[in-house]
């Protein structure tokens, strides 16, 4: 029954009886709570027809039944017509749709208490809401134990679809340690499936009475779903349209085409494995070969005077600000492209509107991928390989080991002692410890070939396109530094360095007079 019915059938109780309880009207119309608390504001509040009496009884304030003129249809429709409730305007978008299901709940239900798979469900909802949130999806409904998320809506970002398949994989990483938990306290392990579709959609309030929500129409959601139920346990699969839009930044396997129930035509369906080493759209397109650069001679020429003066033994240090769109990085990539062919080593830093609360991610990320780190290592093998790799430097390992391990995330294995250091002191020794990593001072080659410092020079470093401003970042490479809109508490620390021979940093930014800068 509508808002409205029920709102007028109401009145007429009350003008009938003079007086009504709450349970009855809930019993009466069925209304829910929230339903009930509506009405409420609605007689007492907005229309001063009624009254609360000890918070149990609705008591009639307006005209008696036996009292004319009765309120005809005509003046109690009008007296309605502020609480019809308007259909905003929906949104036509492109939208990129994931759906997100438990595997096997009915069986898990069945296995524990319905308090302890509340918790269980509960926790799965918060790990999986915060995975969502940091890539800045939206979360449109909780379909008990399943998740609808959009991306793109509210918020719209022109990297949508790779955001949706970046939070499918980081949810099943923090699915891990979910399982660690679930299974010391409740004796059972999650998996989910991951079906993720891009498509044009209508989006807006949709329902009835009091319960309204903003959700999108048209059959993505739909291909979403059905794209879902292919997927393995554990496993994330996304559709054609999807793929075209992140090809290159993952690794994949074609798992053919797939019919799909309410589809004419089958659907090629890939499953996503992870990360691969591209990191920019640069990195996608130079595989088939970049188009030539026009009308950059003089910019071009301003490049290479300075890689040739840090050769000479002055360091230098390039910005480059600009409009999106204006190329940036394919001036960088020339300035690359001299380098390497001159035998120099690039080190490249970006940041990333994934992680803006993290102001050394660029130096967390490159040392990760320094390390090779895999997704699917556990942490004490990725905790060797990083004492392996410090063994090379001159430096006491326990002492920098824990430092290492915080910065990176690994838990400290137990033939290390923490630090027990004040944050301020640890961040300080952490910076002083990446600058003597960075400093190369090597006691032997790094295993596996790699005969380089992590940060070794020269190097360029990448700032993010304007669709992705991140935070305060401090960045640091031996024997130059390069820093954008510097954190106050981290300071400057390598300031020193930036003449120092043959170095040279390059990046692109983007004009924001409301970030300080430092040069």
């Amino acid at each position: 029954m509508e808002f409205e019915a029920v709102l007028e059938q109401t009145i007429a109780l009350l003008q009938r009886q003079g007086r009504i309880s709450y349970g009855a009207l809930k019993r009466r119309f069925q209304l829910d709570d929230a339903y009930l608390e509506d009405l409420k504001v609605e007689l007492i509040e907005a229309q001063q027809l009624a009254r609360d009496e000890n918070g149990r009884i609705l008591v009639w304030a307006g005209e008696t039944a036996s009292q004319p003129p009765a309120r005809d249809a005509q003046s109690l429709q009008a007296s309605l017509i502020h609480v019809t409730r308007r259909t905003p305007d929906a949104e036509r978008r492109q939208l990129t749709v994931m759906f997100c299901d438990l595997v096997d709940s009915t069986t898990l239900a069945s296995q524990l208490d319905p308090e302890d798979w509340r918790e269980v469900v509960r926790a799965y909802q918060e790990t999986a809401a915060a995975v969502v949130q940091r890539f800045d999806g939206h979360i449109a409904q909780y379909l008990g134990d399943g998740l609808l998320v959009y991306f793109g809506y509210p918020q719209a970002h022109e990297d949508d679809a790779r955001r949706a398949v970046r939070t499918g994989l980081d949810l099943l990483e923090a699915m891990g340690g979910l399982n660690s938990r679930l299974t010391q306290h409740y004796g059972v392990q999650l998996a989910v499936r991951i079906g993720i579709h891009t498509g044009v959609v209508v989006v807006g309030e949709m329902g009835g009475g009091g319960r309204q929500e903003q959700l999108a129409l048209g059959d993505t959601p739909n291909v979403a779903a059905r794209i879902q139920g292919l997927a393995t346990p554990d496993t994330v699969v996304i559709s054609p349209t999807t793929f075209r839009l992140v090809r290159g930044f993952f690794l994949y396997q074609d798992l053919g085409t797939r019919a799909l129930k309410g589809l004419s035509t089958p659907v090629q369906v890939y499953r996503i494995l992870g990360d691969s080493a591209a990191q920019s759209r640069l990195d996608v397109v130079g595989t088939s070969g970049l188009t030539p650069l026009v009308g950059r001679d003089s910019e071009v020429a301003l490049l290479l005077e300075r890689w040739a003066q840090s050769q000479d033994g002055a360091g230098q240090v390039i910005l480059l600000r600009g409009e999106a769109g204006i190329g940036k990085s394919r001036l960088v990539e020339v300035l690359r492209e001299r380098a390497i062919s001159e035998g120099a080593t690039r080190i490249v830093f970006r940041c990333s509107p994934y992680h803006q609360n993290s102001a050394l991610y660029p130096v967390i990320d490159h040392l990760q991928r320094f390390l090779q780190w895999q997704r699917d290592e556990t942490p004490e093998a990725k905790f060797d390989k990083l004492e392996r790799v410090l063994r090379t430097y001159r430096l006491p390992l326990e002492d920098v080991m824990p430092l290492f391990a915080a910065l990176l995330s690994v838990p400290l294995l137990e033939r290390y002692l923490p630090l027990n250091l004040t944050p301020q002191r640890q961040r300080q020794k952490t910076q002083e410890a990446s600058r003597m990593v960075a400093g190369g001072d090597r006691a032997a080659t790094c295993p596996g070939g790699v005969g380089r410092s992590p940060l070794g020079r020269p190097f360029h470093a990448r700032y993010p396109e304007p669709a992705a401003r991140p935070g305060p970042h401090s960045l640091h490479a031996h024997p130059v530094n390069v820093s954008s809109r510097v954190s106050p508490d981290l300071g400057h620390p390598c300031a020193g360095d930036l003449g120092h021979p043959q170095s040279s940093g390059a990046y692109p930014d983007r004009g924001d007079d409301s970030q300080p800068h430092r040069r």
